[in-house]
């Protein structure tokens, strides 16, 4: 059974939850994520759950509009965002995650600044 993990913004207006190994992480070197210092684990939607907050988020959209980046409109931190290769899917801030230690998971660098431009 995956672990259930804890997450927050840092002012704690946004609070979500994961069910996942976190086995890796992902970094991005598209020129939002490289500005955002994204850390992060991918989560099938079905394994994601917004506690509260949703009327606390923002989204930024940019590009093919596809991919949809959530921020606490009140503190500001980057919490997930809806990926854009797979919509389906969740970007996680493992920053975000309560009593998550990254460090010995192997981050994998994906090329974000190679995907189409429009």
């Amino acid at each position: 059974m995956p672990k259930a993990y804890q997450g927050t913004c840092h002012c704690g207006s946004v609070r979500f939850e994961i069910n996942a190994d976190i086995d890796s992480l992902t970094t991005c070197d598209c020129t939002l994520c490289v500005k955002k210092n994204a850390l992060m684990t991918k989560v099938h939607e079905s394994c994601f759950r917004l506690i509260a907050g949703a009327q606390a988020l923002s989204e930024y959209q940019w590009n093919t509009k596809v991919a949809r980046h959530f921020f606490c409109s009140r503190c500001g931190i980057y919490t997930f965002h809806r990926k854009r290769a797979q919509p389906d899917h969740y970007g996680i801030n493992v920053y975000c995650l309560d009593k998550f230690d990254p460090s010995g998971v192997p981050v994998i660098r994906t090329e974000g600044a190679s995907m189409s431009v429009v």
